[in-house]
């Protein structure tokens, strides 16, 4: 992630932060010293397949560029951002921190930030997103608490400027719980270009004629070789025959294990398969779009969202009575202008709101008189 700067308020700190317990190891007797959980399948080798990268990509994505906001739980007014609700890292843009945090909660379902910077509270003010890969914790005796944590295998502290807070997601990751699927889809993934590397299956030739002298099959077995190699047209008389000994990639079906792994994928992502092109003759219409765009949010977003913003919103991080949320209707479920006016119209004539709180709804300036001499 590249070097950073560390500052700190020189006040006695009032909130401290604890970093947290890692769920995945959860009952796992885990006792030496730099332990990490290592998976069945690592990340570079899982995001080497497609329907992988696209799931990635579109949870990562989309939350990335979702805005954040600090809002008045009693009141649910939205206050003025801190400097880490709008950069949490000092050198990066949020939309990038945000986007690698669900990296890791979708592969590992665990995410580490790395306090920076406090404020005079004693609240982290910066964090530095941290690859899951570079952090290590020795547990105490039963493996059921972390007493310790790593990066680079230095040891940082468990609470205040340095210490990790951890984002705990709703599983244990894909690389862990999907790993059979995803090593099937990478291995079938290198048959086909292997298969696409050599087009003619291996074979025989066989004889229908006189029996050859051991000289001339050599040189035939040669000739035929050296035309396969060079990708040039072989020649065999009348009384040879060429006999395949191996499934052509149309016998093997390569193309509709792609497409099962695909959708199996797309399952173990959470990831409606239609957004990974995973399902044939799929029809989608404009309304369509709009309804799948919810159902999208509600069962792949929503859990990711929830554990980011729920983890920034405890009292360690934001004050208490104020939370940190995503302003998820505003941007990505946005409905259209003609459906918020129908809305906003039928609220009007039940005598719900008045003209004004219906021209605020819609960032509009009541009359356009304001701001006009």
């Amino acid at each position: 992630m590249g070097i950073f700067r560390k500052t700190v308020a020189t006040t006695p700190n009032t909130t401290s932060l604890t970093a947290q317990y890692n769920p995945t190891i959860m009952g796992e007797n885990l006792n030496s010293l730099f332990n990490y959980v290592m998976p069945r399948v690592q990340r570079n080798e899982a995001m080497s397949v497609p329907a992988v990268a696209r799931c990635r990509n579109l949870l990562s994505g989309v939350i990335g560029g979702l805005p954040l906001n600090l809002y008045r739980i009693s009141t649910g007014e939205e206050l003025g951002n801190p400097v880490w609700v709008n950069q949490p890292a000092i050198n990066q843009p949020r939309s990038v921190t945000m986007a690698w945090t669900v990296d890791s909660l979708m592969m590992y379902g665990v995410a580490y930030w790395q306090v920076t910077s406090l404020y005079e509270d004693g609240r982290p003010s910066r964090f530095q997103w941290i690859p899951n890969v570079k952090v290590t914790f020795n547990t105490d005796l039963y493996g059921m608490e972390i007493t310790e944590y790593f990066i680079d295998a230095v040891a940082v502290p468990m609470q205040g400027l340095g210490s990790i807070v951890t984002f705990q997601a709703f599983d244990e990751g894909i690389l862990e719980r999907g790993s059979d699927t995803i090593r099937a889809a990478i291995d079938l993934r290198k048959a086909s270009v292997i298969a696409a590397s050599t087009p003619m299956p291996s074979g025989v030739i066989r004889n229908n004629g006189a029996d050859l002298d051991p000289k001339e099959v050599a040189g035939l077995l040669a000739a035929w070789k050296n035309a396969r190699q060079n990708r040039a047209t072989a020649y065999l008389t009348s009384t040879l025959e060429y006999l395949p000994t191996s499934f052509s990639p149309k016998d093997m079906m390569y193309d509709e294990a792609q497409q099962f792994l695909a959708t199996e994928i797309s399952r173990l992502c959470n990831v409606p398969a239609y957004l990974v092109s995973a399902e044939a003759n799929q029809s989608m219409t404009y309304s369509n779009v709009l309804d799948e765009r919810k159902q999208f949010y509600s069962l792949s977003l929503a859990p990711y969202v929830n554990a980011i913003q729920d983890r920034l919103s405890m009292d360690d991080i934001t004050v208490r009575g104020n939370a940190v949320k995503f302003d998820v209707d505003s941007s990505f479920l946005a409905t259209e202008p003609m459906e918020r006016l129908l809305v906003i119209e039928k609220m009007l004539s039940l005598g719900l709101i008045t003209v004004e709180q219906a021209m605020e709804m819609e960032d509009l300036t009541p009359n356009g008189s304001e701001g006009i001499e």
